[in-house]
């Protein structure tokens, strides 16, 4: 074995003398050593070594002068020569205090008890964890057996890395083909166990201990890539930290254990000597460099919330779970103010004392964040929110460091530490903290949030939280674990090559990647991924799954959080078919998630945020007395002053220009652009348009709704940022008072962005105010489906309003006792929850719900009325038909409940939502606009000459193209279709309405489609098709297609229409109904007016 630097040489057994009678006597640094010139040796071969000594002396300090006589004869300044310089007694310096901390562990655990017993004065960071806590017991007899094991060990080690290690990095890089373990020695240093700790009474079906292990070993491991002549290797290494190990499930046969799972609880301490070429990381700022890269490295394997799982019986159940289980419970970590601290900024060398500029860094296992700096300040207020997942109780500590901003190294101001079992004791902890290493205190206030499998108190959850203000990023209502399995039958690459796949898994603006796995099309991950929610109702989770360079898509999966609320216990375990993929790709994952509910005492969850009132439990309805007593029944809802008074504001992102780059590539050597995207904040509410790719100037015409009300003082916030693998950069942020929209009803601006050098966002902005009219429905309809754009969400017709004001003669529960009634109403997929009742028959609830109508003719209004903790107590469902036809489209009355037992007294109120800028203006006798832009401002360029149209025009050509004074319909049918030029992008839109009166050729009616192709290309590039629609004559499609090319382009083309039907189930052939084709020259493009068209054969061109 090799002797570390510095050592003297080994005396030899003979010269040693004879150990005293009580080892504890002396010290073993106390031991006598021989004197080299004494002894019988002779003279001669020591005056030649020490002749060979001095002359190795020489030359090396002759080598020293290399460097300066070589700048010199090069004409460099003797900087370069002192830069040098500075950079080896820097190393040299690292490299002896590695070496010296080395030798001093290594006596440590040499002779453990005899310098425990000699130097009980040390503090207890340097004593063994069994002499500071009576509960951790000594394992030396484990020692024992790890050290007999300890070469074995060490064979399957060169094993492993010879035929496991080594050929996956040869796989991974094509410059790594001649990787290869030159040495791979554990030395005779075995790993020691210092101290065990067992944690009794947590769980029956599981054991769990503590180890507290020290390495301090002689391990010599060296790689070459003899390729190009590189040789690099480590040469003792130190590990020194708890390791958790947790024996479960525990079984009724052998051998008992079923798994056994290892971790870190926090970050153990590493310091490692490097060899080779890697000597260089031991260069001071590169040495701290890289062991933290290490030490990222081992966290991501070992330290929670990863974990080692060894399964030690076949064919184990909840593998995944037990790899990656659940955590325990989230805290948040409310970091609001700190008072107090030293002041550690110095000016004039010292003679001047000023503040300090304190940020806190808040960790708890690998989960880190860092507060903002407040300049100039001893007692800061952050006032900043963080949510962390606590996975072990007991073990895992909050830790906060206070640190004074600096420009070379920041001061350190104190730490605290707080185990989480008492958070989970708590509930709530809300308390100053005193600092350890340093003076002052720190305000937290902790939440400890439990996981609901059910999604019963997320309406609770997600109304509290609007009401919360928190920075950086807002409260979270619920968390997602996607355990990712496997994937079968993925696409190959080109030439058939396997893939090597990874995946993409993003929410919002939060994307995490899993391991590449290599050449095989069925790849298997085995990973467990975490996400923190806002509103799983509204959210969506995107699946990616790409070959490792990520240029290649080998499948894509969009999943709507939304199809959680409804699984048993919020748990999806499934087969998911991939889109973009091949025809029999899919991906096995397991989605769990879980609402995160603070049960406390000191919190109460409104309703309403901002109502008064909303806290208010003496609101409730009293008991009804005797017949004598009561009020009279009222026939009609009395809904306050503002009730129906909400707008709609129309939010049009159109582009944005000179948007800063962020993208570096080359270790920031070749600068990029950006991917923006926009996220905007209003009511509540949050929208984000889609990312555009590799563009400083983007073009979104993205259109999102919202409701809101004239309540002063609200704002648009509109943030634009930079899509990352890892966070997203920040480009820039804007804000529109909501007044001024209200005020004018539209706003039409480019806004500069702010905290940054430069950028400008153009928007659009629109108040539809609700006309309690249904005359003029049919023309938004036919607008809107003119000015919908690609990426944006079907637009609203109508806003419905309801006021829920009371129930009566609800069902009693078993006996004579009242329920605790509340009721819920759903449109689509958006709902509102009302307040509970307390035991009460006759709930009077005075709450007033808004939603936005996409459809009126087909939608309805759902109503349930429930009981706290029991089921449904009675129903309703309104078609909203029923108030198109109403009088001011309003019904205001008393409902029965389809159980026959009970009645609610409602509001239904519906108001068309008329653009003034789209071109449909009912009461005006004229007006102007771009017909091929129906939503856009003339002044934008690129687009045809503008066609100026009256309103009566208008309306006659939308409510009159379907009248039965129409031509009858030919032998073959008709096809109805909406031709448009959209000026705005440079697109020819089609609308593929519907079909009419279609030959049936066999005895069941066809399954008809329709395929659209742009003549005279015949290519995949510009055919599409519609959905099919199962035996009928008359399918109804209402389907819109794109395609990009300039007005005199498509003015030179022919649309082909043809209408087709599978002719059976197991043939590929297709029955042609009828096609027409259309000469787009000859076709009017600027009036987006829906006709129908005669289908002929294929030797005729048909008719309009």
């Amino acid at each position: 074995m090799e002797r570390s630097p510095g050592e003297g040489p080994s005396p030899s057994p003979m010269d040693q003398p004879s150990a005293p009678s009580d080892p504890t006597d002396q010290p073993p640094a106390a031991h006598a050593k021989p004197d080299p010139g004494s002894g019988g040796q002779p003279a001669g071969p020591g005056a030649a070594g020490e002749a060979l000594a001095v002359l190795t002396s020489f030359g090396r300090r002759l080598l020293v002068l290399i460097p300066v006589y070589l700048a010199g004869a090069v004409g460099l300044s003797v900087g370069f020569v002192l830069f040098g310089l500075a950079l080896y007694l820097g190393w040299r310096r690292v490299r002896d205090e590695k070496e010296r901390s080395l030798r001093a562990a290594r006596q440590l655990l040499d002779d453990e008890e005899q310098l425990t017993a000699k130097t009980l004065y040390m503090s207890h960071r340097e004593l063994p964890a069994w002499v500071s806590f009576p509960d951790v017991e000594k394992a030396e007899w484990l020692n024992k057996i790890v050290a007999q094991v300890w070469p074995f060990l060490g064979q399957y080690m060169e094993k492993l890395l010879a035929e496991t290690v080594a050929p996956a990095v040869r796989g991974s890089n094509p410059h790594l083909q001649t990787f290869t373990f030159t040495r791979v020695e554990l030395g005779e240093k075995p790993l020691r166990i210092i101290g065990v700790k067992v944690h009794p009474g947590q769980r029956k079906e599981q054991i769990l201990l503590d180890l507290n292990i020290s390495y301090v070993g002689d391990v010599q491991i060296d790689v070459e890539v003899k390729k190009y002549f590189c040789k690099a290797g480590v040469k003792g290494m130190q590990l020194h930290g708890v390791l958790r190990v947790i024996l479960e499930p525990l079984i009724g046969d052998l051998p008992f254990v079923g798994a056994v799972s290892m971790f870190f609880i926090r970050r153990p301490t590493l310091d490692i000597n490097w060899t080779g070429m890697t000597n260089l990381l031991d260069i001071p700022g590169l040495s701290s460099l890289s062991d933290t890269m290490i030490m990222d490295s081992i966290a991501a394997f070992l330290v929670l919330p990863n974990r080692l799982l060894v399964p030690l019986v076949p064919d184990l159940q909840d593998v995944a779970q037990l790899r990656s289980p659940l955590p325990r419970g989230i805290i948040r970590i409310h970091l609001l103010a700190a008072r107090g601290l030293s002041s550690k900024d110095k000016y004039v060398k010292g003679l001047i004392e000023g503040k300090s500029d304190p940020y806190a860094l808040v960790r708890l296992g690998t989960q880190t964040f860092c507060s903002r700096v407040i300049d100039e300040e001893l007692n800061p207020q952050w006032g900043e929110t963080y949510e962390v997942m606590v996975h072990e109780v007991p073990g895992q500590e909050i830790e906060v460091e206070v640190f004074d901003k600096d420009p070379d190294k920041d001061d350190f101001l104190g730490r605290m530490k707080l185990d989480v079992g008492k958070v989970l004791q708590a509930s709530v902890l809300d308390d100053w903290f005193p600092l350890q290493g340093g003076q002052g205190q720190v305000h937290l206030r902790l939440e400890w949030l439990s996981l609901l499998s059910d999604a019963e108190k997320l309406e609770q959850v997600l109304q509290w939280n609007w009401g919360v203000s928190s920075r950086p990023d807002p409260p979270s209502a619920a968390i997602l674990v996607v355990y990712l399995d496997r994937a079968q039958d993925l696409p190959l690459k080109k030439g058939n090559k396997e893939p090597n796949p990874m995946v993409q898994l993003s929410i919002q603006d939060v994307t995490q990647e899993s391991k590449a796995v290599y050449s095989t099309n069925c790849p298997v991950w085995e990973e467990a991924f975490r996400f923190f929610l806002q509103d799983p109702q509204s959210q969506e989770l995107d699946v990616q799954v790409k070959d490792d360079s990520r240029a290649l898509t080998l499948g894509a999966l969009t999943l709507p959080l939304a199809r959680l609320l409804t699984a048993p216990e919020l748990i999806l375990d499934q087969w998911f078919q991939l889109s973009s993929s091949g025809p029999n790709s899919r991906l096995y994952m397991k989605l769990v998630m879980r609402i995160l509910y603070l049960d406390s005492s000191e919190i109460c969850f409104p309703t309403v945020p901002g109502c008064p009132g909303a806290w208010d439990v003496d609101s409730e309805n009293p008991q009804r007395g005797s017949s004598v007593d009561a009020p009279p029944r009222p026939c009609h809802t009395t809904p306050d002053s503002q009730f129906g008074t909400e707008h709609v504001l129309r939010i049009h992102v159109l582009e944005a220009q000179d948007l800063i780059a962020k993208d570096r590539f080359l270790g920031g050597l070749v600068k990029g652009k950006s991917d923006p995207y926009v996220k905007l904040k209003l009511a509540g509410r949050s929208f984000r348009s889609h990312v555009v790719r590799e563009d400083l100037n983007p073009r979104w015409n993205e259109v999102f709704e919202v409701i809101v009300t004239s309540v002063p003082g609200q704002e648009l916030e509109v943030e634009v940022f930079d899509k990352d693998l890892d966070k997203d950069d920040f480009l820039g942020r804007c804000k529109v008072r909501l007044t001024t929209v209200l005020n004018s009803g539209f706003l039409d601006e480019w806004l500069t962005l702010e905290d940054v050098p430069s950028g400008r966002l153009h928007l659009r902005l629109e108040r539809l105010t609700p006309r309690p009219t249904a005359a003029e429905l049919e023309e938004v309809l036919q607008v809107n489906s003119l000015i919908q754009t690609q990426k944006s969400a079907e637009l609203a017709t109508a806003l419905l309003s309801i006021y829920m004001e009371r129930a009566e003669d609800l069902p009693l529960r078993k006996g004579t006792k009242h329920l605790s009634p509340y009721a819920t109403l759903t449109v689509g997929d958006s709902s509102h929850k009302t307040k509970t009742i307390s035991q009460t028959s006759a709930p009077v609830w005075d709450e007033s719900a808004s939603f936005l109508i996409r459809k009126p003719h087909t939608e309805s209004l759902e109503l349930q009325v429930r009981g706290e903790g029991t089921g449904v107590l009675g129903s309703l469902s309104l078609p909203l038909s029923e108030l198109l036809v109403a009088d001011q489209l309003c019904l205001d009355r008393w409902f029965t409940l389809s159980s026959g037992q009970g009645q609610v007294l409602l509001r239904a109120q519906l108001g068309i939502l008329v653009s003034q800028h789209s071109g449909v203006e009912a009461h005006s006798h004229s007006y102007s606009h771009s017909s091929s832009s129906l939503s856009e401002e003339p002044e934008l360029s690129g687009g045809p000459p503008h066609i100026t149209s009256s309103a009566p025009e208008l309306r006659q050509r939308l409510t009159h193209v379907d009248s039965p004074l129409e031509a009858p319909a030919g032998p073959l049918g008709q096809v109805k279709l909406t031709l448009w030029y959209y000026s705005e992008e440079r697109k020819l839109v089609s609308i593929v309405r519907g079909c009419r009166s279609l030959r049936q050729n066999g005895r069941d009616p066809p399954d008809p489609y329709v395929s659209l192709l742009l003549l005279p290309d015949k290519n995949r590039g510009t055919k599409r098709r519609t959905s099919q629609k199962k035996r009928t004559l008359s399918p109804e499609f209402n389907e819109r297609f794109e395609w990009e090319l300039p007005l005199d382009e498509a003015q030179r083309r022919k649309l082909d229409v043809s209408v087709k039907s599978n002719s059976s189930f197991m043939s590929r052939e297709r029955e042609l109904l009828g096609k027409v084709q259309l000469d787009l020259a000859e076709t009017d493009l600027s009036q987006g007016v829906a006709r129908w068209y005669d289908l002929m054969d294929n030797k005729d061109k048909g008719s309009s």
